[in-house]
């Protein structure tokens, strides 16, 4: 089950019928959407650990929550492809990502292991490999007002795994939460 919702919401997600059952999280926190969530905003929790919370009897997997939906379709790539594309993951249960590993790989992704539930924070807004790693520099020439039309249609950049593995690695854990403002997607 892939849960793609805001996470404002999560707790509207049906425990029961997802018991036993891998869940892939892609939420994402940000605040002027979802609201303020103290224990996020204290780094206290990740947004999946939350979402594990909620979802107690499932097995929560982090991934495909840093790439917006156009870079998905368009960055896929065949297993072996030089220019295929890597996505982090984190997951607390093994076996749940290595089924997540398998998708990916399904879906033309590489996998790149962070770490558990509590290391998702790596690859949330504001961390290196979120959103702009996958869509490039947005052109000078690109209006404010249009730029984010200019992202949801880019092609997107190659992000190979060991590039993934580097800005997960060296990241530096800020305030949780993104921004829907322009300047935080450029």
């Amino acid at each position: 089950m892939v849960v793609s919702i805001p996470l404002g919401a999560y707790e509207k997600i049906p425990a029961q019928p997802l018991a036993g059952k891998i869940v892939i999280d892609t939420l994402n926190y940000y605040p002027e959407r979802d609201g303020r969530i103290a224990e996020l905003d204290a780094n206290e929790l990740t947004t999946s650990e939350l979402v594990q919370r909620h979802l107690a009897d499932s097995r929560v997997v982090k991934a495909a929550s840093n790439i917006v939906s156009s870079q998905l379709s368009s960055l896929a790539r065949p297993s072996g492809a030089p220019d295929r594309s890597a996505m982090p993951m984190a997951g607390d249960d093994a076996a749940a990502k290595a089924e997540v590993v398998e998708l990916l790989d399904i879906l033309g992704y590489d996998a790149v292991d962070i770490g558990t539930l509590a290391d998702s924070w790596r690859s949330e807004p504001g961390t290196p490999v979120y959103g702009k790693a996958y869509y490039g520099e947005v052109p000078k020439d690109v209006s404010l007002d249009k730029t984010m039309e200019w992202i949801f249609q880019a092609p997107g950049v190659p992000m190979p795994a060991d590039r993934v593995t580097e800005l997960t690695a060296t990241v530096v854990r800020g305030p949780a939460g993104g921004s829907f403002s322009v300047d935080a997607w450029t």
